[in-house]
């Protein structure tokens, strides 16, 4: 498996085994994609950009991640509480990744925007994650 991989199933656990944001999502809240049939609010895994870091001596990659906070009836304050939910449970997180060690994990920054064709308003976080 890839870094990159691992590094999404670990952000996967920590947001999904977290209760406060369960709380807020429902138990299936966190997922890999956008699905209309199912219940908003959600978190949503989306774009992952990976380059090489290597160094001389050490092999490593460089991650840029999306995660995406959806919601419709909360509107704009509700995808930024949750927003805010994951970028505290994120930044900085010390995560085990099988076969790869995280060497960090940075919040970015944020952008929140209604979509035009869903009306759906949606909080869009970068974090940057660097691998050995």
């Amino acid at each position: 498996m890839s870094a990159a991989n691992e590094l999404l199933k670990a952000i996967h656990a920590l947001l999904a085994g977290d209760a406060a944001l369960s709380a807020l999502v429902g138990p299936d809240g966190v997922r890999d994609r956008l699905v209309s049939d199912r219940r908003m609010p959600c978190v949503v895994i989306g774009e992952v950009a990976s380059n090489d870091y290597s160094t001389a001596s050490e092999a490593g990659e460089e991650h840029f991640l999306t995660l995406e906070a959806w919601s419709d009836g909360g509107g704009r304050r509700e995808a930024q509480e949750i927003a805010v939910m994951v970028r505290t449970l994120l930044d900085d997180a010390a995560l085990e990744l099988e076969g790869y060690a995280l060497v960090s994990l940075q919040h970015c920054s944020t952008r929140t925007r209604r979509e035009p064709k869903t009306k759906l308003f949606v909080a869009e976080m970068r974090f940057r994650a660097v691998t050995e």
